[in-house]
């Protein structure tokens, strides 16, 4: 069974009786469908565009984990802060806590100190997240070139946060967006957006015969720009 130690991404633990209230109220994710997995989402500025990615599942009773880059975990730990106000919710980081990947037939397979959830972004192959577990290395390699196989965007990588909507990474497309849930931070844009049809990007994979020029080059047809490569 192939496996990673995801060593670039971090854990915020959101807890308390109105946790669940309080993240549904901000994040693209309708956390009414969360159930034994994790699930991708977003939380947006009032303009619509991505300002923080990650995965969120439960971790409890009143408990949800936001699994995010660990560059950004401290600035997404704020900006929640900034929205709790008077909520019932505890936020804290959970640096002690490991973040693995597995796929294949047997990626579900769980080990007694950890808790593995499957990657909810992924149809045709099997992959999961274990939290927790034991220090180990795996491929990292390997994992990334199965989630750019699989089309799985994620911010750093493919796309620079503040400049892209849901719809651009397929968040609409991998459950990352809950379009019949209430409103949230830049809900209005992004179901106006779905409704017309409007996106105007999307992510497309692209493969070659020969190396490809490095991430972040400009493609072009007839001089005309028509994406960036990711």
């Amino acid at each position: 069974m192939p496996f990673a130690l995801l060593k670039d991404r971090a854990l915020i633990s959101v807890s308390g009786p109105d946790a669940e209230h309080f993240l549904q109220n901000i994040l693209t994710t309708d956390l009414d469908t969360l159930v034994d997995a994790a699930k991708p989402g977003a939380l947006l500025s009032p303009q619509g565009k991505i300002l923080f990615d990650f995965l969120i599942s439960r971790s409890g009773e009143d408990a949800f984990r936001l699994d995010c880059r660990a560059d950004i975990a401290d600035d997404f730990l704020r900006r929640l802060m900034l929205y709790k106000l008077r909520a019932k919710a505890e936020i804290a980081r959970q640096d002690q806590v490991l973040v693995t990947v597995a796929w294949g037939d047997d990626s579900s397979a769980s080990q007694s100190d950890s808790t593995v959830l499957a990657d909810a972004r992924f149809r045709e192959v099997a992959v999961s997240r274990s939290y927790g577990g034991a220090s180990v290395g795996g491929d990292p390699a390997a994992w990334q070139a199965l989630r750019i196989a699989n089309g799985i965007a994620e911010s750093g990588s493919d796309y620079q946060l503040g400049d892209a909507f849901p719809h651009d990474v397929l968040l609409d497309e991998t459950g990352g967006v809950g379009f019949k849930k209430g409103c949230y931070v830049g809900q209005e844009v992004v179901s106006r957006m779905q409704h017309r049809g409007t996106a105007r990007r999307r992510v497309l994979i692209v493969s070659a015969d020969r190396a490809l020029p490095a991430p972040g080059t400009e493609l072009t047809v007839a001089g005309r720009p028509v994406g960036t490569l990711g």
